[in-house]
């Protein structure tokens, strides 16, 4: 069983940058793929980013090269630093835990956050 909680979510304006965090319970934390998704109000929930157990990481085109996934193996977080925000990146974001590989894939991961708002003004 994993926990993950996420913070660091908040109103900023845009071309602001800010950085969530997800800080997972368990010994197992850096076996798994971890990846980042978001809800805008009245949209369905999509990838953001993510990283293989390897290090190797993903994004969407919507945000590659304004965000960047990192972890922490030693304090078992992953991060989603987001640079240059835009009103569109408005959405509650997400980190989630698989085991499978598949970081764009939602069902591929098998633990999910709460969430943390992000909210950025134009």
């Amino acid at each position: 069983q994993v926990q993950l909680v996420e913070s660091g979510g908040g109103l900023v304006q845009a071309g602001d940058s800010l950085t969530l965090s997800c800080a997972a319970s368990g010994r197992t934390f850096s076996s798994y793929a971890m990846g980042w998704f978001r809800q805008a109000p009245g949209k369905e929930r999509e990838f953001v980013g993510g990283i293989w157990s390897s290090g190797v990481t993903d994004y969407a085109d919507s945000v590659k090269g304004r965000f960047t996934v990192s972890r922490d193996n030693a304090k078992n977080t992953v991060y989603l630093q987001m640079n240059s925000l835009k009103p569109e990146d408005t959405a509650v974001y997400y980190c989630a835990a698989g085991r499978s590989g598949f970081l764009r894939l939602q069902s591929a991961y098998d633990y999910w956050g709460q969430g943390t708002q992000v909210t950025v003004s134009s």
